[in-house]
């Protein structure tokens, strides 16, 4: 094939952040079709998109010319704090790489410019570029390089300098000035200058674009990008914008077109094409180095820590069961043959690395989870301690994990507790060197729905409107624009119908999944055996100043790196610290290692869905099915975690699930074979292992095999899964095994393939969700004031928390003055606040009460103010102790120690003065009397506060009410009258109509454009709080009822977005009026997996036992599909009476029933 005679070598993809609308799949089709044998791209200041587009390049047949335009510093890149913007703080500058050595030379650059040179831009310095330039061509940029800026400042003899200087540093004729024709009168200046210095210096021209999207025609949807980046509207006269449409990639005719009359520069980019031949390597792994002893392989240390670890795990197996000569076999036949296949591969090293740094932080008291991911199905990580969850009794597949069969990285995801993580990853930088350690960078996208705010943020769209438009594309994960025009008919309406919003999707669909930010990956680090740049750029994240790689995980890898993912997991931080209690209280030898994994108060626990603060089982849709399912056993937990997501919900699995458990639903094997494969899971297939295990005991399949079946089924792909069904149905044949029901198996398989859960992952979290619940059944104080504590920045969680600690009888007090510590503490069956829950009490007032009372506890208001720092401990300190009840416990009233507090604290600090200055008091402090006339100590006569006061300061001290809550003695009518409380919003439907009671704890009041008064207000009951948005209409009717203080029924839709929830008020009522008048519908709330007809027929007689003149309208609800509403016939009317709730509530376990 012919190529073109033109090349592309100045571009900016979408990865120039916000600025670059070039998507690398586009480019790559577009220099195809224009039969480009090559193709740069050169990003602003960075090379986030490099291997990207080197793999989707190469990929194509188009050669990678991988560039950046960095930003040279004028002086010295130390040098800031002296220009006004980036154009006077940088200069602009092309750097390609020609090879490997220009690879690494640019790499290095652009890592310093972030570290060393950041200053508006990162900047690199012609010090670094003397340095590190071998490898490397330069052109002399755009209207923003040197070059150009000097000519067009009139200095000709400079420019022809910095010329001459710029190409005995880029020697041997690598150094091209720059052509550009976009019909501005300042690059006809600077071309006419940069052909002068050519000619003066024989320095070679090449032509170039700077193209920014890629067809002329987007050039408005890229205006638009740039009003997104920095934060304009289309409308902003003032706003940043290129001066015309040429911007993009042209085709090699119109590029030699412009340029006929010097036809060099056209020519010259092909020739550069040709001298650039970098090849990145994808085939070696780059691990770090493990120290080990000099006489022993990473094979030989890996056996033995293996070998010697599965002792030390089979001893303790031994506490909790019997072993028998078998068992033990079997775990050293297992262990031997995953150690066979890990040093096949090679992978010794990554396994010492992760046993190194897990161990460093148990040794270290950092707690670790029990495992994450399909590492827990292997025994070896059981044996070194990288996780606790012993694979073998739970059939755990090695091979999920690591498959001898397709070789690949093994990916082991570690979590720690979320004050530890910070410091393992620094003993990981410690020990492997800075140089060598970085986190990994990850980047925001604009997605359907986020692109079409964006845009219509841009073209100043009211927020009502696009928000309308956005919420019409369907709530599924990756969802394209494109889709969700296909799948939604109201969406396709409005854009056929309106030209506002056709021209909104329009460049929503131009811009949809372009880059739109960088930040730091939550887990990722990568450890290397040199410095990190030697490998890849490095980015320094501007939130936290960490070190961070410029390519993504997946890119990272590709280029062999290593990479160890870090989570911080909270309920790691509950654990360690409900244990502390524990054992600094009822139980000093308390061990969670050594409980039972059949704990009968546990399921107990479960089955009653008592499980708020229950590591994944807390929220309302899950206690539903744990009450539904009544968990048994391990196996039950295991797979609860597995199925309650949208896929298995949807499916009619959870039901099936739920109904065979209880024997309501009848199953049969086709094969005895597969019995023991699924019956933990009543004949269901929940899990990717089964599925495994099926082709393995049916098509034949070894496990790696099978591995890359259940790959095949995931992926969908028709050719793939009728060569797979082909190869099982042979070992079916091959296994004597009646074809048609093996192919029955194999459909179902493929069927549920899809919603398959990986069953190493779910037996590890359930394992953490199965602690938390034992810690909750047996330890419920110790448990609920470890959770509170981590909680506290919380408010919402706070309310719920101590909602469910007073459910379980466990009483709550405020802090105390004396009996407080900085945290929670416990004694038998109460919990008390610490003082750091008091806002306003700083750590340092914190630190002086503390250290002051360790000598005696304090015994007045009056002794207080006497023996602390009064500089640490101010009045407003003084204040909020007093209005959270901190002094209670003296004897006094708050009202007391308030009107108390400021004489105090005057005498308290006249006795510290004298003291510091070494004074006798003129008369003893028994003799002082108080200008109010009470004697020393003594607080002043007058009456406590009111309920509503005292509940008032409390919650203004804390955040939340901890004695009382002036919603309490309403429960029943709550329960009665409103259909979800507050902290369960979040999981109901958007659009659904909900009813909510509570108080109003904020307004905010605001004027419409039509000038009607309307307000944003908070609700709160006694789970949480949600923030209603009041239209004019609702607000003048209810204004009133919303600035009041009593408890209110609020009838409205719920706007359920990405990140929050609110509710569009249609109605407001008082609760006493409503509970007043009649109730005239009985509202059944039913979902439907484990839904049968025993319990719809006991419905049916709860329903005839109160028999009344309500109506009954039943709610069939289908998780994540549909709500179905069905009047009940006359002859079901019903009474609205708290023993029907009561009896309801019986038969499922939950509260079904509400009034209206």
């Amino acid at each position: 094939m012919e190529h073109a005679n033109f090349v592309h070598l100045h571009l900016h993809s979408q990865y120039s952040l916000l600025d670059g609308a070039i998507k690398l799949d586009e480019l790559v089709n577009r220099a195809k079709e224009y039969k480009m044998p090559a193709v740069a791209v050169t990003d602003h200041g960075n090379m986030f998109g490099a291997v990207e587009f080197y793999s989707k390049a190469m990929s194509a047949g188009i050669k990678p010319i991988v560039g950046c335009e960095v930003y040279v510093a004028p002086g010295s890149r130390f040098t800031k704090g002296n220009a006004r913007g980036s154009s006077e703080a940088s200069y602009h500058l092309v750097l390609l790489c020609m090879n490997l050595a220009g690879y690494q030379n640019i790499c290095r650059l652009i890592s310093a410019a972030y570290r060393e040179g950041f200053y508006y831009k990162p900047r690199i310095d012609w010090e670094l570029l003397e340095k590190h330039n071998e490898g490397l061509i330069a052109l002399s940029a755009c209207l923003g390089g040197e070059l150009p800026t000097l000519i067009n400042l009139n200095q000709p003899d400079e420019a022809l300098e910095r010329a001459r200087a710029m190409a005995e540093v880029f020697d041997d004729n690598r150094f091209y000035l720059e052509l550009q024709e976009n019909y501005l009168p300042e690059q006809a200046k600077a071309n006419k200058g940069l052909m002068a210095i050519a000619e003066a210096l024989d320095l070679p021209l090449v032509a170039t674009n700077d193209c920014h999207y890629l067809k002329k025609e987007d050039a408005f949807a890229h205006e638009v990008l740039l009003c997104i980046q920095t934060g304009k509207t289309m409308d902003d006269p003032n706003r940043m914008r290129f001066c015309n449409d040429e911007f993009y990639v042209k085709s090699p005719e119109e590029m030699i077109e412009l340029f006929k009359d010097y036809p060099g520069a056209t020519n010259n980019t092909v020739k550069i094409a040709e001298r650039c031949n970098l090849e990145l390597d994808f085939d070696t792994y780059h691990f770090p180095q493990y120290e080990k002893p000099a006489d022993k392989t990473l094979d030989d240390v890996l056996e033995e820590m293996s070998y010697a670890g599965l002792e030390e795990r089979l001893d303790e197996i031994r506490k909790l069961r019997e072993l028998t000569e078998e068992d033990v076999k079997l775990y050293n036949d297992r262990l031997a043959e995953e150690l066979n296949c890990i040093k096949s591969m090679g992978f010794p090293g990554y396994f010492l690395i992760v046993a190194d740094f897990i161990n460093w932080g148990k040794d270290h008291d950092i707690p670790v989870g029990p495992g994450r991911g399909s590492a827990a199905g292997s025994l070896v990580a059981f044996a070194m301690r990288i996780t606790d969850i012993d694979p073998i009794p739970y059939n755990l597949l090695f091979e999920r994990f690591l498959n001898p069969e397709r070789i690949s990285m093994p990916d082991i995801d570690v979590d720690f507790c979320i004050y530890g993580r910070e410091k393992v990853i620094d003993y990981v930088r410690d020990h492997y060197g800075h140089e060598n350690v970085a986190q990994i960078i990850t980047f925001g996208t604009m997605l359907a729905k986020g692109v079409l705010r964006d845009v219509g943020r841009a073209l100043n769209i009211p927020y009502g409107e696009v928000d309308k438009i956005a919420k019409l594309v369907p709530g599924v994960l990756g969802i394209t624009l494109k889709q969700a025009i296909e799948q939604e008919p109201k969406l396709k309406e409005l854009i056929d119908k309106d030209k506002k919003v056709g021209e909104l999707v329009k460049i929503a669909l131009a811009l949809e999944g372009l880059t739109r930010h960088a930040s730091t990956h939550a887990a990722g680090v990568v450890v290397t055996p040199k410095p990190l740049s030697e490998y890849l750029p490095l980015y320094v994240d501007p939130k936290t100043g960490g070190q961070v790689t410029q390519y993504p995980m997946s890119y990272a890898e590709k280029i062999g790196l290593v990479k160890f993912d870090f989570l911080g997991l909270k309920t790691l931080t509950v654990i360690e610290n409900a244990v502390r209690l524990i054992r600094e209280g009822k139980d000093p030898n308390f061990d969670l290692k050594m409980i039972r994994d059949d704990d009968k108060k546990t399921y107990e626990l479960l089955s009653h869905g008592e499980t708020t603060g229950v590591f994944q089982l807390e929220s309302s849709g899950m206690k539903e099915y744990l009450v539904k399912l009544k968990p048994s056993c391990f196996e039950d937990l295991i797979a609860m975690v597995a199925l309650y997501r949208p896929g298995p919900l949807g499916s009619g699995m959870v039901d099936s699930f739920i109904k065979r458990k209880h024997g309501l639903e009848e199953f049969k094997y086709d094969f005895p074979q597969l019995k023991p494969i699924l019956d933990d899971t009543y004949g269901v297939i929940v899990y990717q292992e089964q599925v495994m295990l099926i082709a393995q005991v049916l098509g034949g399949y070894s496990l790696g095999g099978a591995d890359l079946l259940r790959r095949a089924m995931g992926k969908k792909k028709a050719e793939e899964m009728a060569k797979q069904k082909k190869i099982f149905l042979e070992g079916a044949k091959e296994n004597k095994l009646d074809l048609k029901k093996a192919e029955a198996v194999f459909d179902l398989m493929e069927k549920f393939a899809a919603y398959g859960f990986n069953k190493s992952h779910s037996a590890a979290y359930a394992l953490v969700s199965y602690h938390t619940a034992y810690l909750k059944a047996h330890y419920p104080v110790e448990f609920m004031a470890a959770l509170l504590t981590e909680d506290m920045e919380n408010t919402d969680k706070v309310i719920k928390n101590i909602a469910d600690v007073r459910s379980m009888g466990i009483e709550v007090h405020p802090p105390d003055i004396n009996a407080s510590d900085r945290s929670f503490t416990v004694a038998d069956d109460s919990m008390r606040f610490g003082l750091g829950a008091v806002k306003g009490v700083g750590a340092s007032a914190l630190d002086s009460i503390l250290e002051v009372k360790k000598d005696k506890p304090f015994s007045s208001l009056q002794d207080f103010c006497e023996r602390v720092d009064l500089r640490k401990v101010n009045k407003k300190v003084g204040e909020a102790l007093i209005k959270c009840g901190a002094f209670d416990s003296l004897g006094g009233k708050r009202a007391q120690y308030m009107a108390g507090l400021e004489e105090a604290m005057e005498i308290g600090q006249r006795l510290q003065k004298e003291k510091e200055s070494g004074q006798d008091s003129l008369f003893g402090s028994n003799e002082i009397v108080s200008t109010g006339g009470n004697g020393y100590g003594e607080l002043p006569d007058i009456d406590e506060w009111d309920e509503k006061s005292l509940l008032g300061y409390e919650k203004e001290a804390l955040g939340f009410y901890v004695t009382g809550h002036p919603l309490a003695r309403y429960s029943e009518s709550i329960k009665r009258f409103a259909t979800c409380e507050t902290s369960a919003l979040v999981e109901r439907s958007d659009k659904e109509q909900v009813r909510v009671a509570g108080i109003v704890s904020g307004i905010k009041e605001l004027m419409t454009k039509k000038g009607d008064r309307m307000a944003f207000v908070t609700l709160e009951d006694l789970s949480g709080s949600i923030e209603m948005v009041v239209f004019p209409e609702t607000y003048a009717a209810a204004m009133d009822l919303l600035k009041g203080e009593e408890p209110l029924l609020v009838s409205g839709e719920l706007d359920v977005g990405e990140e929050s929830c609110k509710m569009l008020a249609s109605e407001v009522q008082l609760l006493k009026d409503v509970k007043e008048t009649m109730t005239e519908c009985v509202h059944i709330r039913l979902t439907t997996p484990g839904l049968d007809e025993i319990q719809m027929r006991q419905l049916k007689g709860v329903i005839q036992k109160y028999r009344g003149d309500c109506k009954v309208k039943l709610h069939v609800v289908i998780p994540n599909r549909s709500e179905t509403i069905i009047s009940l016939p006359e002859s079901l009317k019903m009474a609205a009476s708290d023993e029907a709730m009561a009896d309801a509530e019986q038969v499922f376990g939950y509260n079904v029933m509400n009034f209206e």
